[in-house]
């Protein structure tokens, strides 16, 4: 099967800068793929360059199959596309809006109606009488993916569709971009790895132009390395920490308080010792559990040691 978006050694060059350099990526057809990584990484340049808004220094952008530089009206009428701050007629309602972008679609008649009406009912527009220029910046992102999506297309394409809403707002946009998948592939854009965490299957992190790591979200946080186990005692949480330090399982810990983190590389040892160890010092334990493996937890360890 053709991958929706292929890139090879993708590189642009602004002057003195390098935007992207030499970047690497497939999105399988059919799947919610996270483009992630901090801002200035040169996610929107990608974008751009898919979108045939600008061209690549060197290397080659391919999408649906066809290459971006070469690609006709036929292809460009396969994508939609959101840019991070999409612009409306004010005028307009929702429905007129829909209608407006179908129409320059060249979709029509009954079918155009079939669409309007499915797309409110996903962007929960339905029913909204008033003006575009009303809407709250929820609805109106909520706005831009339905008429992204009017045309059909079998590649949506998202730039940072999430990054100034509220948590309502950003709620029901990863709401409705849940609801695509397998319907059409998406490419997510965005910095918010809270966003990638709850709606994507696959990542690429990219930073200062560069493909740092890929690949489903599950390898990231099983590949991460140490497990970490929370516990809390009563009271004696420096001497304890001290104590932990020295086991051969603990790779570090760490204290605030009577709260221990103690990042582990053998998680089975750890859970037998742990108790032990407190029970021996004449401790009481309030509370252990092992803490979940965040995509944070693996974005800052890729990226953030650099900043």
């Amino acid at each position: 099967m053709t991958a929706a978006v292929e890139l090879e050694g993708l590189t642009k060059v602004f002057g003195d800068v390098r935007a992207l350099d030499g970047v690497d990526l497939a999105v399988e057809t059919g799947s919610v793929y996270g483009f992630l990584g901090p801002n200035g990484a040169g996610k929107t340049t990608t974008l751009r360059i898919l979108t045939g808004l600008a061209r690549p220094t060197t290397g080659s952008a391919r999408v649906l199959g066809h290459d971006v530089v070469r690609a006709g009206n036929d292809v460009r009428a396969a994508i939609g596309f959101l840019p991070d701050v999409p612009a409306f007629y004010p005028w307009m309602t929702a429905p007129e809006t829909l209608r407006f972008f179908g129409a320059l679609f060249g979709v029509g008649g009954k079918e155009l109606d079939q669409r309007v009406e499915a797309l409110l009912d996903l962007a929960g527009l339905a029913g909204v009488d008033s003006k575009v220029g009303e809407y709250s910046r929820g609805m109106r992102q909520r706005l831009g993916v339905a008429q992204a999506l009017i045309n059909a297309p079998r590649l949506l394409m998202l730039d940072e569709p999430t990054s100034a809403l509220d948590p309502i707002g950003r709620r029901d946009v990863l709401e409705m971009i849940g609801a695509l998948k397998e319907r059409t592939t998406v490419f997510f854009s965005t910095h918010i790895l809270s966003d990638v965490e709850r709606v994507c299957d696959t990542i690429t992190v990219l930073d200062r132009g560069r493909v740092v790591r890929q690949g489903p979200i599950g390898e990231f946080k099983r590949d991460r390395g140490a497990a970490r186990i929370a516990i809390e005692v009563d009271r004696g949480g420096a001497a304890l920490a001290a104590r932990l330090a020295s086991e051969p399982w603990c790779v570090g810990c760490t204290r605030e308080g009577e709260t221990l983190s103690c990042a582990v590389d053998d998680v089975d040892a750890a859970r037998r010792a742990l108790p032990a160890l407190v029970a021996a010092r004449e401790l009481g334990l309030v509370r252990m559990v092992e803490e979940e493996t965040t995509l944070e937890d693996v974005f800052v360890e890729l990226v953030g040691g650099a900043r």
